[in-house]
């Protein structure tokens, strides 16, 4: 069995926002967002210092206690967005 991709990913980059059919996705309604519920993974984190501009460091500030927690999601998120990206571009 083959793990080839046959997809088009130049044709699928080169699509708009417009172009995606999407009504196979239901709406986020507001009911979802009440429920949802942020799951922190249970490894450990390691401590680092990074230069983070004031207006960022005060939003995730205003999230509460998890700031930290909030912070080291979203690099987690973009880091995975990242790599798949360039797994995506591998393929192609």
């Amino acid at each position: 069995m083959s793990n080839t991709s046959k997809t088009d990913w130049a044709r699928i980059d080169a699509m708009s926002d417009d172009e995606i059919e999407t009504s196979d996705i239901p709406p986020l309604t507001d009911d979802f967002f009440s429920n949802a519920k942020l799951r922190m993974p249970s490894y450990s984190l390691a401590t680092v210092t990074i230069r983070v501009d004031p207006e960022t460091l005060l939003w995730f500030q205003s999230k509460g206690e998890e700031a930290e927690q909030h912070m080291a999601a979203a690099l987690r998120i973009y880091a995975q967005a990242q790599k798949n990206v360039a797994n995506i571009r591998q393929s192609a």
